[in-house]
């Protein structure tokens, strides 16, 4: 584990954040305006007067750390755990000794005001789905719990507290997407493929049937292997990729010992 004094002291940790934050420069978070003055100082943070609405702020007003008793230094370092070395939040919980509620609700407060990948696909791109156990974490049951033996026969489905992640690789650009969804069908295969720069992409995929519909749609040219037939790479068509992210993904989910399917997106979006 990282020492909790990496950002030095609160001055160290306040210093951080007003260069991050006004990197572009101080708007008050009430009315938006540029028109700011700094206005003294409140403990370890500067204060400004926005001379369009009168109000003043800190660098803390509108972020997650606002009203916080929690030291800014304790925020930033399970921060920089969670994301640097997918600390789970139980661990986090100790380091910086705050109950196990209050470390969930600001970690999701974090993970929801990250940004949702934004796709411009330029191909060829391979994609694939993996399935991952995520439930009702948190909340109580309305059923039985669900039996640790043998799986259910047959692909997941988020009804059934296994919800599909596609993962999508763009060859052309090098960059890795990965996306939870409720389903994994067709619908959903052409909404993730929509947002492309050429007229038709070039789509590599496994023997799954909810991708043969691209077949038809001359907006894809899709090439597959049947893994069932023992084809896994002939020679460029292959979700080699995918599947090595794939793992990836399986191995960061695993320190947080199940994650509710409701939060899956936020969590994802940390990745």
């Amino acid at each position: 584990m990282i020492p909790l004094d990496v950002f030095g002291s609160e001055s160290v940790a306040a210093d951080l954040l007003e260069q991050v934050r006004w990197r572009d420069g101080v708007t008050c978070p009430r009315c938006r305006s540029d028109r700011t003055v700094r206005n003294g100082s409140y403990r370890e943070f500067q204060r400004y007067l926005c001379k369009n609405c009168d109000r003043t702020f800190n660098d803390k007003t509108g972020t997650i750390f606002a009203h916080s008793k929690i030291a800014l230094r304790r925020w930033l370092f399970s921060i920089y755990a969670f994301l640097r070395f997918n600390t789970s939040l139980r661990q986090l919980q100790c380091e910086i000794e705050v109950t196990h509620k209050t470390m969930h609700r600001r970690i999701e407060r974090f993970a929801r005001a990250l940004d949702a990948p934004s796709l411009n696909l330029v191909g060829p791109v391979e994609i694939d789905e993996v399935y991952v156990s995520a439930g009702k974490k948190g909340r109580e049951r309305d059923r039985e719990s669900r039996s640790r033996g043998l799986s259910t026969r047959g692909r997941g489905s988020y009804s059934s507290d296994k919800p599909p992640i596609f993962i999508i690789a763009d060859r052309g650009t090098e960059q890795r997407y990965v996306i939870p969804a409720k389903a994994a069908d067709e619908s959903t295969i052409r909404l993730l493929l929509a947002d492309r720069q050429q007229e038709s992409l070039t789509v590599y995929t496994d023997g799954f049937r909810a991708y043969e519909p691209l077949e038809a749609d001359d907006a894809f040219d899709r090439k597959y292997v049947v893994h069932s037939d023992g084809e896994y790479a002939d020679d460029e068509v292959h979700v080699n990729t995918c599947e090595s992210h794939a793992s990836q993904v399986r191995r960061w989910l695993s320190p947080h010992r199940g994650i509710s399917k409701d939060k899956l997106t936020q969590y994802l979006r940390a990745f």
